[in-house]
């Protein structure tokens, strides 16, 4: 299954390596609610400090972004990685509800943090047509340290919860060794230059038109699949199942991405991206609305495995095509913003979701994943054209290969260049 990903660079490997020692430490935030009970904090009470750990999630991945372009890839892991550790320590020795929840906020951040400077730099290695594999790998990086740490969680749990924090913090430390060692340093390799009349900050990609109606449809995809994080378990548990129930599912999905996802990303490297995500993506819809009619173990299995496949042929190609559309000295703020994006949909999915679940009734929720899902994967597809024009210019400027994709505008960019030739000056290129 390796060869799926043969001749990546080796610092696509590095991050992968990292990424799964860090990910077998990611405990303490599946393991939180009954971290907190065990705590003697007030079921009232748990969800401030809920709240907060999902509004981290929308504050790390801007800040990892915007400091990845600025400072470099490297320094903004390293930020990450280690503010997560002495994190995990804070929300560890936390004597109260505020400072549980203070804790909270600065554990997400600094841990989502991470993902956008180590997606930029792995877009900075990686060449455009390899991007996929790179991205699949880290995806699957993440599946696989999920998966051990998801079985080892709750043998520790059970002989003491202090033994979460010390692994998960140890496990952001070793990946922090990692990085500071192994992975290339310096602004000029790690974080190209801004150029002088680039917009500022995330404006860059609020400026893209097709980014400002790409990830809002990423992100419908994402509040479905987030859902499995919390509205499967409300529908295992009404149908009078235990918890063991649900124990085995989420073993299921992990161990059908982690074998399948390689599988896929050979299967199908043959056809172009955003097909491939679009069928994927209704896949997910699919199997996450059959959960609506699982009632037994065996029927709740098979709707896991239905979008359990589609994760593992998604998996990575948002995160590639993102990085295929990103101009070279905004790298970092794309993928931030992509994985803000994510931050959105799992807190709409924890908040919206649940209390749609408790309103109006399960369909609801199973309604929304199948008819939204398809409608926003039909969206992506809609604008493949859009997505391969914009691929076909990998250095440009998203303002630039907007400009130049219309007629007139090549038709300007012509004259301008026979008008520059004539008069002696240098004509203007247009970005490739």
């Amino acid at each position: 299954m390796l060869s799926t990903f043969s001749g990546l660079p080796r610092t696509a490997w590095i991050i992968f390596a990292g990424t799964v020692i860090n990910r077998l430490g990611y405990m303490v935030t599946p393991f939180l609610v009954f971290y907190l009970g065990a705590r003697g904090v007030p079921t009232a009470q748990v969800a401030y400090v809920l709240g907060a750990l999902g509004a981290g999630n929308l504050i790390g991945p801007v800040l990892g972004g915007l400091a990845a372009d600025r400072a470099g890839r490297r320094p903004t892991m390293l930020i990450g990685l280690i503010g997560t550790a002495v994190a995990q320590g804070l929300l560890f020795a936390a004597p109260n509800v505020p400072t549980l929840a203070a804790a909270a906020v600065l554990l997400s951040a600094t841990a989502t943090m991470v993902s956008p400077a180590a997606g930029a730099m792995m877009t900075d290695a990686v060449a455009a047509e390899r991007r996929r594999a790179a991205f699949s790998l880290f995806h699957w990086a993440i599946n696989i340290g999920t998966a051990v740490a998801g079985v080892l969680g709750g043998f520790l749990a059970a002989h003491g919860y202090w033994l979460l924090f010390a692994l998960d913090s140890g496990t952001c430390l070793a990946f922090a060794l990692v990085v500071a060692v192994l992975l290339p340093g310096g602004r000029g390799e790690s974080a190209p230059r801004t150029p002088a009349d680039a917009p500022t900050g995330y404006a860059v990609v609020w400026r893209d038109p097709l980014m400002r109606v790409l990830l809002p449809l990423f992100g419908v995809a994402l509040v479905i699949y987030s859902l499995t994080e919390v509205c499967l378990p409300l529908a295992i548990r009404d149908h009078g199942l235990s918890t063991t129930t649900l124990g085995t599912m989420a073993t299921l999905n992990a161990v059908l991405v982690v074998v399948l996802q390689p599988i896929a990303t050979n299967v199908l490297a043959r056809f172009r991206q955003v097909p491939v995500y679009v069928v994927a993506s209704m896949l997910v819809a699919l199997g996450v609305s059959l959960t609506g009619l699982a009632h037994d173990t065996w029927s709740f299995a098979g709707s896991v495995v239905v979008w359990s496949i589609g994760e593992a042929a998604t998996g990575g190609l948002p995160g590639a095509i993102v990085a295929n559309l990103a101009p070279a000295s905004a790298r970092g703020r794309y993928q931030g913003s992509y994985q803000w994006i994510w931050g959105v949909a799992r807190f709409i999915a924890l908040a919206v979701g649940t209390a749609v679940y408790a309103a109006e009734g399960p369909a609801a929720v199973w309604w929304f994943s199948l008819v939204a899902g398809i409608s926003a994967a039909a969206g992506v597809g809609a604008l493949s054209p859009l997505i391969s024009r914009r691929m076909a210019h990998p250095a440009g400027s998203a303002a630039q290969v907007t400009d130049t994709d219309s007629p007139r505008a090549g038709a300007t960019a012509r004259i301008r260049r026979v008008r520059g030739r004539i008069g002696g000056a240098p004509a203007p290129r247009t970005s490739r």
